[in-house]
């Protein structure tokens, strides 16, 4: 395996949360770096099974030489397809990190990070046609608006949205470092990290579809998992947070509670962590990255 690019959030919490059965069948929806995959392999006996998926055509250096291992070059919202192509049913438990790889933050050419120049593209899948230099400069006022407020969260985003246009008009804005100054004059001079992390991590989302993706992950990782099966993810932002939490409280992602004659939920799954597990002060002092991490876990009835 290449070197490891990629520092594993909770990694002790996620396995102990797996519990892992030495002959069972698992799934890394994210393999990134590697780090959660190889983890897994360790604790598998000769008869256990891992499957690692991943978009971006860089992971696959990072995929283990074990014939208990299988990478599938694809997005996560296709796994269940993916496994039927491999004559798997059925799994004992699946991981997810939402995280982006600090590889990719690293990697300046991708255009994740705002800091620095690079050409504004963030496709996680190299492949994909659809970049953020496209989005910035064919959306209109109204849709970058409703991607600013929906994905990043943040206020007044029709000034946003103005400032882009501006700047556009006079040429196109085709860097990271050309965005930032062309939304320069609505940027809080105090709160400039914050306001830019949340402007890039809009258009990330709409760049790779992140909501609807995962959206079809999960309830996909529903018709996996055997009963008794665990679904342990790890979410880094409150959008994320809060569908994963809808999805394990009520088996679908709108969080509507269905309930039977009695008055019972009929929920698919048990939540096995009430409360969010967050790393320790200890590992976010290691790994600052890990600092917003939740990572949520529920089994299969």
């Amino acid at each position: 395996m290449a070197e490891r690019y990629h520092i594993p959030v909770l990694l002790d919490e996620c396995m102990e949360q797996l519990d892992i059965k030495p002959n069972g069948v698992y799934i890394d929806l994210t393999m990134g770096g590697g780090g959660h995959t190889g983890e897994i392999l360790r604790r598998l006996g000769p008869e256990g099974r891992l499957f690692s998926l991943d978009q971006d055509p860089e992971a696959e250096a990072n995929a283990p030489s074990d014939e208990r291992f299988t990478f599938v070059a694809s997005n996560f919202r296709f796994v269940r397809g993916n496994m039927r192509l491999h004559g798997v049913e059925q799994v004992d438990g699946i991981l997810a990190d939402l995280g982006v790889s600090s590889h990719h933050f690293d990697a300046k050419h991708r255009g994740f990070s705002f800091r620095g120049e690079a050409p504004l593209d963030m496709r996680m899948n190299t492949r994909a046609k659809l970049t953020a230099a496209d989005i910035v400069n064919t959306y209109t006022n109204d849709a970058l608006s409703k991607i600013f407020s929906e994905y990043g969260e943040l206020d007044t985003t029709w000034k946003i949205a103005n400032c882009i246009e501006r700047a556009r008009r006079i040429e196109p804005i085709t860097t990271t470092a050309a965005l930032v100054e062309a939304v320069k004059p609505c940027t809080p001079p105090k709160d400039e990290a914050k306001f830019l992390t949340k402007l890039f991590q809009a258009l990330r989302i709409e760049v790779n579809a992140e909501m609807e993706a995962l959206k079809m992950a999960l309830e996909q990782s529903l018709k996996l998992l055997k009963p008794g099966g665990r679904l342990v993810v790890i979410s880094y932002h409150s959008l994320e947070d809060r569908i994963v939490k809808n999805f394990m409280r009520s088996g679908n992602t709108e969080g509507v509670i269905e309930k039977d004659f009695y008055g019972r939920s009929t929920s698919p799954l048990r939540v096995i962590t009430r409360k969010a597990i967050i790393p320790t002060n200890e590992e976010v002092e290691r790994n600052p990255r890990s600092r917003s991490a939740k990572l949520r876990v529920a089994e299969k009835m």
